[in-house]
């Protein structure tokens, strides 16, 4: 099941929190790890949702989770079979939540989902890429349906900046109770 949060609502980020919480705790792996695996581009304004997210969770990963994909180090669709592979040898008991920008429906722009199961990065612009992570996270950063590059091209700095600060704000809102969430 996915989740849709606003993010313009007041309490969107303590909403991302439970939701994020709900979908750790109903996740049938055992894990030990919490891996963050940041997709998108530098490149591309609307793209740029997941390095941004991980540029800032990197502030706080002395909270014992990890963080692929950076503003200075993006995991995109050229590194991301690598990077994918080094994390499974790295982390192999982790537990994956990819988090990446989408296109979606009008009345979604600005909405946040959240849910099990892997994510199909790519998929809006119609690239072929393999899914990853057992949780996702995605930010609907504009509307999708023609011309994608140029969608990703065009959107507003200001609505993935929001997106991207109301996502981490919920992860950091999670992050202390996690490592004891197998016990819960």
């Amino acid at each position: 099941m996915t989740f849709y949060v606003d993010a313009k609502n007041q309490n969107s980020s303590r909403e991302i929190a439970r939701l994020l919480r709900k979908c750790i705790r109903n996740h049938p792996k055992s894990w030990t790890e919490l891996v963050f695996l940041c997709i998108g581009s530098d490149r591309m304004t609307g793209d740029c949702l997941g390095p941004y997210i991980g540029q800032q969770l990197t502030r706080y990963t002395k909270q014992g989770f990890f963080v692929y994909g950076t503003l200075t180090n993006p995991v995109h669709a050229m590194n991301l079979n690598h990077i994918y592979a080094l994390i499974k040898i790295r982390h192999p008991t982790a537990l994956i939540i990819a988090i990446d920008a989408s296109l979606g429906q009008k009345k979604h722009l600005g909405y946040v989902t959240i849910g099990n199961g892997s994510l199909y990065p790519g998929a809006g612009v119609r690239k072929e890429l393999p899914p990853v992570g057992d949780i996702h996270i995605t930010g609907v950063v504009n509307i999708g349906g023609m011309l994608e590059q140029l969608t990703l091209q065009t959107t507003r700095l200001s609505t993935v900046i929001s997106l991207a600060d109301t996502i981490t704000q919920g992860i950091v809102r999670l992050i202390p109770s996690a490592r004891f969430m197998q016990t819960l």
